[in-house]
């Protein structure tokens, strides 16, 4: 049985049509990259997955049941976590501040309830040890690489323990050595059991990590492929409209 299922999704806003009737699904363990070109509806649905959009018509499941998601919460409580290509991340703070933000760890002492920072910086080091990251816990984000940077965000999603963590872009402007970092984060989430879906701009990454690739192209899906049955120069084809569909 899928992860998630997506059938027949559409996304209208007013007399745009941002996508039409997309299908997609995913299974644990599974990365799927998800391509097109500027305007082609991949940040609409993700936006749609992770719970910001409601869609216009269609269905989402997941382990077969059908869920509707009004709010980003509620798709977080059914095992879906963002990280956004802006990473949304405070940099005056540390990588344990970032993790926690929103979901801090307190401690009470009678009526006063503080932060417990230790639980914090603990269980922040623990995440960041089991991504295989040299992130710090104390480190302020402002003094951070992109790779570390993507640990951070990463680790938040990972407080929960999700089954499905949907990434936007995650190396977009940064070094060709912080792109074998997170690359390598993503293979830690795959190896542990988790499905990713992958939005991204550049074809190795896709190919180097990715078991599928779908392609959207004008609100429309026109591939869905095994990685090992197509090549990068099909993928770009499909999404320039040189190649209609496969």
């Amino acid at each position: 049985m899928s992860l998630l299922q997506l059938e027949g999704v559409t996304k209208s806003f007013g007399a745009i049509h941002a996508l039409q009737g997309i299908d997609l699904t995913i299974s644990e363990g599974e990365a799927v990259g998800l391509m097109g070109d500027n305007g082609a509806g991949k940040s609409t649905l993700m936006r749609i997955i992770a719970g910001n959009f409601l869609p216009t018509a269609g269905k989402i499941r997941i382990n077969g049941s059908e869920v509707h998601f009004n709010k980003p919460v509620d798709a977080r409580n059914n095992g879906i976590e963002i990280v956004y290509q802006d990473l949304a991340l405070c940099n005056n703070l540390t990588a344990a501040a970032n993790v926690f933000l929103g979901r801090e760890i307190r401690k009470k002492f009678g009526p006063i309830s503080y932060l417990d920072h230790k639980a914090m910086f603990e269980k922040a080091a623990e995440l960041f040890r089991e991504l295989k990251s040299e992130t710090r816990p104390r480190d302020l984000v402002k003094q951070m690489s992109g790779g570390q940077r993507q640990a951070v965000a990463i680790a938040r999603t990972r407080l929960s323990d999700p089954k499905l963590v949907l990434m936007d872009e995650p190396t977009a402007a940064i070094s060709v050595r912080q792109v074998a970092e997170v690359l390598n984060l993503i293979h830690r989430l795959k190896d542990s059991g988790h499905a990713v879906i992958l939005v991204s701009h550049r074809m190795p990454d896709v190919f180097e990590v990715c078991d599928r690739v779908s392609v959207l192209r004008r609100g429309t899906k026109v591939a869905d492929k095994q990685i090992s049955e197509t090549s990068p120069e099909e993928v770009t084809g499909l999404i320039t409209g040189a190649i209609e569909n496969a």
